[in-house]
């Protein structure tokens, strides 16, 4: 009887393992927590352009001006245009230079990464649809780049 027992309360404990795990599966954060490192290149229909490792378009925004990151100083525009979260330093996918790789910390402590001096953004209602790059928001264009780190537009 006590080798059942404890067989049965082996049982109910491997029962109970997948519903903690399911349980703290549904409590991940969210998306834009993710820390991606690497930037790719990834050939799309505007031409070849910088995205993450998980395929979201990497975007500049135009009202930037030397490796600061303007979109945190406008209500709203954090929300819309994420920045580009790392932790440690950022690694160059093949076919970009990762001497133009670098990164900024923000005012809220977050590190952005930047490349050949543009602070990178994500879109948030879509990471990875090109239809969005050229977009006129919060006092100016977000564009995709290219491996040269120039506007693709």
């Amino acid at each position: 009887m006590k080798r059942i027992c404890i067989v049965l309360v082996g049982i109910g404990l491997a029962a109970a393992a997948p519903s903690a795990v399911a349980g703290a599966s549904s409590a991940s954060p969210p998306a834009r927590s993710a820390l991606f490192h690497t930037v790719e290149l990834r050939k799309t229909k505007i031409g070849k352009i910088l995205v993450n490792a998980a395929g979201s378009i990497l975007y500049e925004f135009t009202k930037d001006h030397g490796d600061k990151d303007s979109c945190q100083q406008i209500s709203g525009c954090s929300s819309a245009w994420p920045a580009m979260p790392v932790a440690g330093k950022p690694s160059a996918g093949a076919g970009l230079q990762g001497s133009l790789l670098s990164t900024i910390k923000l005012s809220s402590g977050e590190v952005q990464v930047t490349y050949a001096g543009h602070p990178l953004y994500l879109f948030a209602s879509a990471p990875t649809a090109t239809s969005y790059v050229g977009t006129k928001e919060f006092g100016g264009s977000w564009y995709a780049l290219n491996a040269k780190g120039q506007a693709v537009k």
